[in-house]
């Protein structure tokens, strides 16, 4: 997690991949059982198109507990549907 700015209500994420900073709205971390984001704090996420055009942000975040598979975009490993 690059910031989270709770005042606000939005952030951004940077990837593990080095990809460009993703948008994360309060409304998806709400959605994901969460009230707000640390910097620092390692998330996985997914990206889906913003309706404005302004680039992808992250849906889904899930709190990833260890180094493995945290701000890629990706769903931790051992977390199949």
């Amino acid at each position: 997690m690059k910031f989270f700015k709770s005042d606000k209500g939005f952030g951004f994420i940077t990837p593990d991949d080095g990809e460009a900073d993703v948008f994360v709205h309060i409304s998806a971390v709400e959605r994901s059982g969460m009230t707000t984001l640390d910097s620092g704090q390692r998330i996985s996420f997914e990206t889906e198109p913003d309706r404005r055009g302004k680039g992808p942000k992250a849906v889904n975040l899930q709190e990833v507990a260890d180094d493995s598979a945290a701000e890629t975009g990706e769903e931790p490993s051992g977390l199949d549907d």
